[in-house]
């Protein structure tokens, strides 16, 4: 009895290593597929599938090659499309393999894929460069090798209508391609450029709003500490007053060197909490009515604070007037758990926009750089109740 539980203990207990070790190694496919190596794969098993039609043939075309020396030949050949990414030799080793296969065995397709390859990862200049050698190459093969009828050999205007098309468009397809891919290259470079130019934007904007609000404070501190200093005039602890006054001038200055020479802007600070009314008047004559729900917990945190959850709020209503006009708008600001929460949510549009909204897309990142560089979280999108929500969270000042 106690021997068959065990066994079946042993069962179970190898069962879930072997689908543990399977679910790795499917996650590991999941994540190779699509990559450019298992397109690569793809590329040069459909390839050779395509050249295998031709081993019948070959084999008994060429008495040099049997059906399994055929079959090896166009292996070898169609594999070195496996290294057509390798810069710079890749697709020109495909290339002169597809060449030696089209004069020795008349075979085509290989040099089809190398002609694109070239032109895809080498450029225009090659790729024209390519099949201006494989045009050469193959009326050369036609004049000193017996061409066969098959291929297009029975006449030399057949065959240059089967040579021809091939290499020049397997040629155009490949620079259109490559053409293509840095079309993507660029937007998504520019897209890069926005988003890092929006992210240095709202740091610079913090950087302002923590020069007003921290420099005053600051001197604030300067002056109290000299008038302390005063009213000690005689007493042991006045040379600690001065020096306190002291410390709070070299902080504010050292505040100046960091802030101010490194492009804080130099603008007006960031409104804080009692300007949220005024924005939901403003969203509410472009269509959007806000309603804001403000704890009075919320009115008492630092003025950095207040600034952040304006820019959210401020960022938020902008994005609702863009993607979803004429739909209501909920601001909460709320202290919780040591926690000074920010959720603004509205329905989702019922109906697609007629006019895109013009968007650059880094609201969103601008919003998050502010959230994050004062120790808070952030998340948007969409939820299950068919609404939009931004919440973001603060460490608050108790």
């Amino acid at each position: 009895m106690h021997d068959e539980a065990d066994g079946a203990a042993t069962n179970g207990v190898a069962e879930t290593v072997a689908g543990r070790r399977l679910g790795r190694l499917w996650s590991g496919l999941e994540r190779w597929r699509g990559t450019p190596h298992a397109v690569d794969l793809v590329t040069a098993v459909g390839c050779f599938a395509l050249m295998g039609l031709d081993i019948p043939g070959l084999a008994r075309a060429d008495n040099a090659l049997s059906g399994a020396s055929a079959t090896l030949v166009l292996a070898l050949g169609a594999a070195t499309l496996l290294l057509r990414r390798r810069d710079p030799w890749g697709p020109w080793l495909s290339f002169a393999v597809g060449m030696v296969l089209l004069g020795w065995l008349h075979d085509v397709t290989l040099i089809q894929f190398a002609l694109y390859s070239v032109a895809r990862y080498r450029g225009r200049n090659s790729g024209v460069l390519a099949c201006c050698l494989y045009l050469v190459w193959a009326c050369a093969a036609y004049a000193l090798f017996e061409w066969p009828a098959h291929r297009g050999g029975e006449s030399v205007s057949q065959f240059l209508a089967l040579a021809v098309p091939i290499g020049v468009l397997a040629t155009g397809v490949g620079i259109a391609a490559r053409r293509i891919d840095l079309v993507r290259a660029l937007e998504a470079k520019g897209a890069e450029t926005a988003l890092l130019q929006a992210v240095q934007q709202e740091r610079s904007d913090v950087a302002g709003d923590v020069h007003d609000f921290v420099g005053r404070e600051l001197t604030m501190l300067s002056v109290r500490a000299e008038v302390l200093s005063r009213r000690a005039r005689g007493e042991t602890w006045e040379s600690e007053f001065d020096e306190l006054s002291e410390t709070a001038r070299r902080a504010h200055l050292l505040l100046n060197e960091i802030v101010v020479r490194r492009g804080s802007g130099g603008g007006t600070p960031t409104p804080g909490l009692d300007a949220l009314p005024r924005l939901a008047e403003e969203s509410a004559a472009a269509g959007n009515e806000v309603s804001v729900d403000v704890d009075a917990a919320a009115r008492a945190q630092s003025p950095l604070r207040q600034a952040a959850v304006y820019r959210v709020v401020q960022e938020c209503l902008t994005n609702a007037a863009k993607h979803a006009p004429g739909r209501p708008v909920t601001v909460t600001v709320t202290v919780a758990a040591n926690r000074l929460h920010v959720t603004v949510a509205n329905p989702l549009p019922t109906a697609t926009p007629t006019t895109v909204p013009v968007s650059a897309g880094t609201g969103t990142a601008g919003m998050a750089e502010r959230v994050l560089s004062l120790g808070g979280t952030f998340e948007a999108g969409p939820t299950k109740q068919a609404t939009y929500e931004v919440r973001a969270a603060f460490p608050a000042r108790t």
